[in-house]
């Protein structure tokens, strides 16, 4: 089975270092306030973890639901708080978010399998 964390890991390692290495100042600071947006606040790290991965399914962007996944089970985010999230979800996004949440579902049980 091909590796689905590695793989999309690397893949997006790889394409950030190309971006940040062109030097536009925007996607710089772009990335950083990403980066900043997800720090701990008044909102925990895992808190808006969660609320990355219910933003990034409704607007089925399965790059995005990848990183939040991961990071959500970096922070000790349970199988059953994923699946409530992903059900919230699906009921805001519509029906047309199922195939991402199945993708999800497959991403997890990797993170899983790997204990990454």
């Amino acid at each position: 089975m091909v590796d689905l964390v590695k793989e999309f890991n690397d893949y997006r390692s790889k394409m950030n270092d190309k971006l940040l290495a062109d030097n536009n100042l925007v996607i710089k600071r772009i990335f950083n306030l990403d980066t900043n947006a997800y720090a701990e606040g008044a909102l925990d790290v895992k808190t808006k973890e969660l609320l990355g991965l219910v933003a990034s399914a409704v607007l089925r962007c399965d790059d995005c639901i990848k990183y939040h996944l991961e990071t959500a089970y970096k922070n000790g985010v349970s199988k059953t708080e994923m699946m409530e999230t992903m059900g919230i979800a699906t009921l805001v996004g519509g029906t047309i978010v199922i195939p991402h949440l199945r993708r999800a579902y497959e991403f997890w049980e990797a993170l899983e399998e790997n204990g990454q």
